[in-house]
């Protein structure tokens, strides 16, 4: 994992640009992801909370929500359905588009959230509490933890993707801003109007080659 996370950095580290445009910018993006440390991250932008020795919670990180922005439509597996690590599992609709996200572990999903199913805004309120996704049986939980990363490896690789974010923002010096300087959500669409999904898909891990 972390041979990933320096050949991540290697491959998306973003160009020179003024010093002003990377405080201006950069720091805001730097400090407006939340990466709970006691959490266990996919590189596909789903986390897991182990809540036993084979049963956990999953659901959507911070910047999932943030890069896509407000999420009108989950669509998710029903109780007594199977899911895989690295697999295709959760989708999510926005703006009239479907984007799929994969599963962070394998098992079998014995409860669902229907709060946010029925309103998805919790998802942007508060993603890693009441904005959880699914509840999950998982027998290979421990050997699954081993694919995800925690703490400060995670950490690190937040800062590689929050990189790689960054240097598109500098080569598109047409970023919205809201007032007082914080970047709006959804900001795949201030990168690319017409197919920012496509630049999600990139981030998710779920971009067909």
């Amino acid at each position: 994992l972390l041979l990933f996370v320096v050949f991540a950095y290697s491959t998306f580290k973003p160009k020179h640009k003024t010093l002003t445009q990377k405080r201006s910018i950069g720091d805001l993006i730097r400090q407006w992801f939340v990466v709970p440390e006691f959490l266990y991250y996919h590189q596909g932008h789903t986390w897991v909370l182990p809540e036993s020795e084979k049963v956990a919670k999953i659901g959507l990180d911070d910047f999932a929500q943030k890069l896509v922005g407000r999420i009108e439509a989950l669509k998710i597996p029903k109780m007594g359905e199977e899911i895989v690590q690295g697999e295709k599992a959760l989708r999510i609709e926005v703006g009239g588009k479907g984007i799929e996200m994969l599963a962070p572990l394998d098992g079998e999903v014995i409860d669902v959230n229907e709060e946010v199913l029925k309103d998805p805004s919790r998802l942007m309120e508060d993603p890693y509490g009441e904005g959880w996704l699914l509840r999950v049986y998982s027998p290979n939980l421990r050997s699954n933890l081993r694919n995800l990363l925690t703490g400060r490896l995670a950490r690190r690789w937040m800062d590689v993707v929050k990189e790689n974010l960054f240097s598109r923002m500098d080569y598109n010096l047409g970023l919205v801003l809201q007032d007082g300087g914080i970047p709006v959500s959804g900001m795949a669409k201030s990168l690319d109007p017409e197919n920012w999904d496509e630049i999600v898909k990139e981030f998710f891990l779920t971009k067909e080659a």
